[in-house]
C-alpha cells in the first residue's frame, strides 16, 4: 500500500492490491451461517428479542412510576430508566425491525418498525429505510453513497462535536425529520401523524403517572432521550469511519467491502441492550449477515469470527476507550478532511 496527496493538502489516496483469487468466497462463509440458522429455533431467531422489547416497554411504566415519588433519587432513577427503555425502543427495536429482524414477517415488522421509529422515536421510518437499508448497508464505506458522513459536523470543534453536540439529538429529530421528507408530502403527513400520537403518549405518561407540568415533562422528555445520545452518536462514527473509504468505480467485492469497512466494540452490559448487539458488538456480522436478529448475530460470531481470521480477511475490533481518543486526537482528519480513498485494485 501506498499514501499519496497527504503532504499536498488533498485527501489520501490508498492503492490497496488484493488478489482476487485468493479471497475466500462470501458463499462459504454463508454456508457455514446457514448451517447454525437452521439449526435454531424460534426462541433463538426472535423470541429472545421479543422477550427483551417486551420487558423494555414494561420497563417504560416503572420508569414513569418511579419519577412520581417525592425522593430525588428515585426520581432521577426513574428517568434514567425511562430514558434507557426509550433508547431500547427507538434504536434497537427500531433498527431490528427495518432490517426485517424482528419476525420472519414483512408486514408485523413494519408494524415494529412504525411503533419504535416513527411513533416512539420520532423518526419517519420511511427516510431510516432509506438511509440505512438502502444507502448504508449495501454501499458501506463507498464515499457518497454509505460513507456514515451523515455524522459529521466539520464546522465544531472536536470536545464540541463529541462531548455536547450529541445532547441536542432530541431537539433536532423532527426538525431533520421534516428536512429529510422534504417534497413527500404523503409520508411527511403521516409522519407527522404518528409522531404526534407518540409524543401525546410520552406526554400523558409523564403527566399523568409522574405528575409533571407541561413544561415539567418536557425536560425530562430531554433528559431522558438525551442520556445516551452521546454514545449513540460514538457508535455511529467509530465503527466505520477511520477504516478505509472506497470510489465507487474501485469497490472490492462484497466480502472484503465489509470486512474492511467494519469494526466491532467489545460487549457493554449498558449498550447491548439499548443499541443492540448488531449495533455495538456484532456490527461486522451485522453488515455480513443483516436479516438476523441480534441474538442471532450473537450466535454466529464465533463462526464469522473464526472464518475471518482463518482465511486471513481483517476482523476488526477496538475498545470504546481507544477509539474515543482516536476520534479526540484526530479529530481534523477524521471528521472534518475529506477521507482517505482506498483505490482497491483486484489482481487475477
Amino acid at each position: 500500500m501506498g499514501y499519496f496527496g497527504a503532504d499536498r493538502g488533498q485527501p489520501e489516496e490508498v492503492y490497496d492490491k488484493v488478489k482476487l483469487k485468493d479471497l475466500p468466497k462470501m458463499a462459504n462463509l454463508r454456508e457455514e451461517v446457514n448451517l447454525i440458522i437452521h439449526k435454531s429455533s424460534w426462541w433463538d431467531l426472535y423470541g429472545v428479542d421479543w422477550m427483551i422489547m417486551l420487558i423494555v416497554f414494561g420497563m417504560v411504566f416503572v420508569g414513569a412510576y418511579l419519577m412520581s415519588s417525592d425522593n430525588v433519587l428515585v426520581m432521577v432513577l426513574g428517568i434514567v430508566v425511562y430514558g434507557y427503555c426509550h433508547n431500547s425502543i427507538a434504536v434497537k427495536g427500531a433498527h431490528a425491525a427495518a432490517h426485517g429482524a424482528m419476525c420472519a414477517s414483512p408486514v408485523w415488522n413494519r408494524l415494529w418498525m412504525i411503533l419504535c421509529s416513527d411513533i416512539a422515536g420520532t423518526f419517519p421510518s420511511d427516510a431510516a429505510y432509506d438511509i440505512h437499508i438502502k444507502n448504508h448497508h449495501p454501499h458501506t464505506n463507498i464515499i457518497g453513497l454509505g460513507d456514515s458522513s451523515t455524522w459529521k459536523i466539520p464546522f465544531l470543534p472536536a470536545y464540541l462535536y463529541m462531548y455536547v453536540a450529541p445532547l441536542l439529538v432530541p431537539v433536532i429529530t423532527i426538525p431533520v425529520s421534516l428536512s429529510e421528507l422534504r417534497g413527500k408530502w404523503p409520508q411527511m403527513i403521516r409522519y407527522m401523524f404518528l409522531a404526534t400520537i407518540g409524543l401525546s403518549i410520552n406526554f400523558c405518561l409523564l403527566m399523568n403517572i409522574s405528575g409533571f407540568t407541561f413544561m415539567q415533562a418536557l425536560m425530562v422528555t430531554w433528559a431522558a432521550r438525551a442520556m445516551l445520545s452521546i454514545p449513540y452518536i460514538h457508535v455511529n462514527i467509530f465503527q466505520h469511519i477511520g477504516l478505509p473509504m472506497y470510489s465507487q468505480k474501485s469497490r472490492p467485492v462484497r466480502i472484503y467491502q465489509m470486512t474492511t469497512g467494519v469494526l466491532n466494540l467489545p460487549r457493554n452490559p449498558i449498550l447491548d441492550y439499548s443499541f443492540g448487539h448488531s449495533i455495538v458488538s456484532c456490527h461486522v456480522e451485522h453488515h455480513l449477515f443483516p436479516t438476523l436478529s441480534d441474538n442471532m448475530c450473537l450466535k454466529i460470531q464465533p463462526t464469522v469470527s473464526k472464518f475471518l481470521k482463518k482465511t486471513g480477511l481483517p476482523y476488526n475490533e477496538d475498545t470504546y476507550r481507544s477509539r474515543l481518543d482516536i476520534f479526540t486526537r484526530k479529530y481534523k482528519k477524521l471528521m472534518v478532511n475529506a477521507p482517505p480513498i482506498t483505490h482497491f485494485v483486484g489482481i487475477q
